[in-house]
């Protein structure tokens, strides 16, 4: 597996390219910013309707239709939610694209599981950022950045890796790391990671304790703090030097609890159902239901699954406890990440 940096990356290739951001959420308010400060020329194409239309053009982008921005693109980064992707490729992108062009994914949902089948002119490749797009932008003002994966699909030019290693340097990922992989490997990982680790996985954990603790007639509050609010604290020693590191800044006691019923946590049982998810994600059941479920519904508003499983979620004592703390802690809505106001 190969690992790139700023060095092995030309900026120039990207800057003098006419790029479109497709889409201005949590990644396209971040690679089309990281982009511009770097020095590219960007645009952001929108529905003339999106909500996020002004928030773009306060950030001093340019902003158009969709179609309108495609035809003159050198390059088009698609950073819609999946399940728009293919409908809004067929209806407003294919027929507009220019010939030769680049079409691009921060995921490799869409391409592997087939649902985008692009034109056979284009370069199809994939730059995806290993971060929340928030993050993605955060890491790049302070001076950082977020590691990526570069993938290509397709390289009818014969220049796709260099243009994707270009894209990738610019918005920040060059300063960490850009792995080179393929679809599969970071459509099957990433969804794997998501559901049975970074999001499922942690939330229900997170969740879990939470409920164990208060049914047990401890205080909401101090279970909020000892489930929810240190887990920052614990996966910021994590990520800076792994487990030991965090291990080492611990109490004895902790460390030792850590060793004794951790396993008891996520024990063969729970790596069992995690292998299942693995095969649902790659037998290609969890896209088709995640789809299905999407489909019911129109104009990208949530599917009647999604809306079920959102509107339990928000309305669990965690969430009402997590808002009165927060509240009273107003260091962390100074130096807060996500801005609904400007992305």
């Amino acid at each position: 597996m190969q690992i790139f940096y700023d060095s092995d990356a030309d900026q120039d290739i990207i800057k003098n390219k006419k790029v479109v951001i497709v889409g201005y959420g949590s990644q396209g308010h971040a690679h089309a910013n990281n982009l511009k400060d770097s020095g590219g020329d960007v645009t952001v194409a929108l529905r003339e309707t999106s909500s996020s239309w002004s928030k773009a053009e306060a950030a001093g982008l340019n902003v158009s239709t969709v179609p309108e921005a495609v035809k003159d693109a050198d390059m088009v980064m698609v950073l819609i939610p999946d399940e728009l992707q293919s409908k809004t490729y067929a209806s407003e992108i294919n027929d507009n694209i220019k010939q030769g062009a680049v079409l691009a994914f921060a995921h490799g949902f869409n391409i592997h599981f087939e649902m985008i089948v692009p034109r056979e002119d284009l370069d199809v490749i994939m730059i995806a950022p290993k971060g929340p797009g928030h993050t993605v932008r955060s890491q790049y003002e302070s001076g950082a950045g977020v590691p990526c994966l570069l993938a290509i699909h397709k390289d009818v030019s014969g220049n796709a890796r260099d243009i994707g290693l270009s894209y990738a340097s610019a918005i920040g990922s060059g300063r960490a790391g850009i792995i080179e992989t393929n679809f599969k490997d970071e459509t099957e990982t990433d969804l794997f990671g998501e559901q049975a680790v970074l999001c499922g996985g942690l939330t229900s954990l997170i969740q879990t304790g939470y409920d164990v603790l208060v049914e047990n007639g401890y205080p909401p509050e101090m279970a909020y703090f000892e489930c929810l609010h240190e887990v920052k604290l614990i996966v910021d020693l994590i990520y800076e030097g792994g487990l030991q590191n965090m291990r080492y800044s611990i109490s004895n006691t902790a460390e030792y609890g850590d060793y004794v019923s951790g396993p008891k946590v996520i024990n063969q049982d729970t790596k069992k159902v995690m292998e299942s998810i693995l095969e649902r994600i790659q037998s290609g059941e969890f896209a088709k239901e995640f789809m299905d479920d999407c489909n019911e519904s129109d104009n990208g508003k949530p599917g009647p699954l999604m809306k079920n499983y959102r509107d339990q979620a928000s309305n669990h004592s965690i969430e009402n406890v997590g808002h009165e703390l927060r509240g009273m802690m107003p260091w962390i809505a100074k130096n807060k990440i996500v801005d609904k106001s400007k992305n």
